[in-house]
């Protein structure tokens, strides 16, 4: 189900990042792009990570999920994915190293509620994360999202 809403261009690679705010702007870029959402969506995203508790987006195991309120410019409900190679910490806490955010937007509560559990069960695989920590291209990333073989 997550597969429609990547759309082209969503599924990124990168071997680092400077930080959890270019981290932001890097996986909402697509979707800016894209016409999805607003720049007040990147804003609200960042706003809510530098607030108390703005480390409530780690998800464990290395992953992140950027995301905000419906109303704070979501356009349709998208989603993308930016995965690096090298940790980057969440909030600066070095409680929450980060190699892979999503962001989710979602036009609705129940939409985010359902990419939610759609993300949910592909984070307690084990084996799916295992791919998605070791992938070292786009190409890679996409094919732990399509369960497709990378082509040679």
């Amino acid at each position: 189900m997550l597969n429609q809403f990547f759309g082209t261009g969503t599924v990124l690679y990168s071997p680092h990042v400077s930080g959890w705010e270019e981290a932001v702007d890097r996986v909402t870029r697509p979707l800016l792009s894209l016409g999805t959402i607003r720049d007040e969506y990147v804003e609200a995203i960042k706003t809510a990570i530098r607030s108390p508790g703005g480390t409530y987006i780690d998800l464990g195991y290395k992953i992140a999920l950027a995301h905000a309120r419906p109303e704070m410019g979501v356009l349709k409900t998208s989603l993308s994915v930016l995965h690096v190679a090298q940790s980057f910490l969440l909030a600066d806490s070095p409680e929450h190293p980060i190699s892979t955010m999503f962001c989710l937007a979602a036009e609705s509560n129940e939409r985010h509620l359902e990419l939610m559990k759609e993300l949910a069960l592909l984070l307690s695989d084990a084996k799916w994360r295992e791919q998605l920590e070791s992938v070292s291209s786009e190409e890679e990333l996409r094919c732990v999202f399509t369960g497709e073989e990378e082509e040679s």
